[in-house]
């Protein structure tokens, strides 16, 4: 190994750090008697320019990684530059949602922690080693902490980030004690060896209690039940942006190696979580959680006022849906359908946090009212949410639809369950059950949209055109993905299939 090579193969990761020492460097010099407004908008263009040249640079490094390159610490695939690509495209967005928002005079601090955060996940993207990845997601998670509480006039924004600083640091230490019991009973860190110490035998006590704790650990990352109460306070205290970003890059990265941790590194001690089928391992575990997730997250989404708290709810909602697909335990269909499923969603999310926030900005919160006669007072706004919460609710033929439709497929086809108990049947079914649910929430939402009429002196809404055009262009892509769901999948399984090539 050689320097030259090495920062050939981390470009995209060595140009976002770069990025944000930039930004940071040229808003505390250059912009530093400018208005607020300036700054913003050169951190957030600057931004995009960054996640611009860090996409091209991912898909122009070296397709794979010799096997065994630093024992698993990087791992490239062609895989790696798609997910890499999501990822960077959903910074840029949120970027240019946080144009108009005057949450803060350091815009410089607030783009650099963007920029930062995303060379966490970009490198939660590129490791099989049980080290980097606790390493890569503490980068993320400080990030998101921070990015949190960065409103300091606004309470609600110190208490979300004061909860989610706590809870996300006891999930850090189950995770960190976790992987230090799967390291002690098979004294590896790289996943690609992990699998074979495990296909022996029936998973001792150790290993059961590390792998607990692991689906404990991520089950915080990605706001599943029963870890999820950080949520709804971090998604309606927090800068919206923020929200956006926590709710749409950190999810995909998240279960992203979440997904590659249990079908790479623990794909031999899975176990059963087929309906009378039990057998010890992770699926088990992972099952009991997914199925609180959704019934929980839909249920109590119901009884919300916030519209950002109904969408935290919904976002643990459709963290139960994703993790169907990593129950599959299978590197090909299953992790595709994961992948594609969070894509589309985190998508959709920074989307509807984009509309969310032109109205909050008008009407000063967030409540339904404020949405009441959204389709008479700006038309093309009610369009883009109706298509969003539509997807959410998996309508065809919207991104939504078939994301929710790989899922399920591949869940009925678990590896464990087999063809005779039909895998994850009775998860499927309630996952079908409680997505009827949703629907409830998201059309009490479209009711004041479509049909409710606005107070006389309801404020008129006036968006910037940068995050008109976001949500415009997500809503498209939304729709196009929806009616030719191939153009993403299909790239997703050749390139995985190549990579097992």
């Amino acid at each position: 190994m050689n320097y030259s090579e090495l920062f050939t193969l981390l470009a995209p990761e060595t140009l976002l750090v770069i990025a944000a020492l930039g930004v940071l460097f040229i808003d505390l010099t250059t912009l530093r008697g400018e208005d607020i407004a300036t700054r913003m908008s050169w951190g957030a263009w600057l931004t995009v320019g960054a996640c611009f040249a860090s996409g091209v640079a991912a898909f122009m490094a070296p397709t794979a990684t010799p096997a065994g390159y630093l024992d698993g610490m990087l791992v490239l695939s062609p895989l790696s530059p798609w997910v890499k690509a999501v990822i960077l495209l959903l910074t840029g967005c949120t970027a240019i949602v946080s144009i108009s928002s005057r949450f803060t005079e350091h815009a410089g601090e607030y783009f650099a922690l963007l920029i930062l955060a995303t060379a966490g996940m970009l490198f939660l993207v590129s490791t099989e080693n049980l080290l980097l990845i606790f390493v890569a997601l503490e980068l993320l998670s400080l990030c998101l902490y921070v990015m949190t509480a960065f409103n300091k006039r606004n309470l609600q924004s110190a208490e979300a980030a004061l909860k989610y600083f706590l809870i996300g640091g006891i999930s850090a230490a189950f995770l960190l004690f976790g992987f230090s019991l799967v390291y002690g009973v098979t004294s590896e860190l790289n996943l690609a060896k992990i699998a074979p110490k495990l296909a022996s035998a029936t998973p001792d006590s150790l290993l059961l209690v590390g792998m607990l704790m692991v689906v404990a650990g991520f089950g915080f990352k990605v706001a599943a039940v029963p870890f999820h109460l950080w949520a709804p306070d971090a998604y309606e205290g927090a800068p919206l942006p923020s929200a956006a970003f926590i709710a749409s890059g950190s999810k995909v990265a998240s279960f992203f190696i979440l997904a590659k941790l249990m079908m790479l590194g623990f794909a031999n001690a899975g176990g059963s979580g087929a309906w009378m089928n039990f057998s010890s391992g992770w699926m088990p575990m992972l099952a009991v959680v997914a199925g609180l997730s959704v019934i929980v997250g839909n249920v109590a989404a119901i009884a919300q006022s916030s519209v950002r708290r109904l969408l935290a709810y919904s976002a643990v909602a459709h963290a139960g849906y994703a993790l169907v697909g990593v129950l599959a335990n299978q590197k090909s269909e299953g992790l595709a359908s994961v992948i594609y499923y969070v894509a589309t969603y985190a998508v959709t999310s920074v989307g509807i946090f984009a509309v969310v926030g032109a109205v909050q900005d008008r009407a000063g919160n967030d409540k339904l009212p404020a949405f009441a006669g959204l389709s008479k007072r700006e038309p093309v706004l009610a369009f883009c949410l109706m298509i969003f919460l539509l997807s959410l609710a998996g309508i065809p033929p919207l991104a939504g639809f078939f994301g929710k439709f790989y899922l399920f497929k591949s869940g009925l086809l678990v590896q464990g369950g087999g063809p005779a108990s039909l895998g994850m049947l009775w998860l499927v079914v309630l996952a079908l059950a409680m997505s009827a649910v949703s629907l409830y929430y998201y059309l009490r939402v479209l009711k004041e949209v479509y049909v409710s009429v606005p107070a006389p002196d309801a404020p008129a809404l006036e968006m910037p055109w940068a995050a008109k055009a976001v949500a415009v262009v997500l809503a498209f892509v939304v729709l196009l993905l929806g009616c030719l769901p191939g153009l993403l999948v299909n790239q997703l399984v050749a390139a995985m299939q190549v990579g097992a090539n």
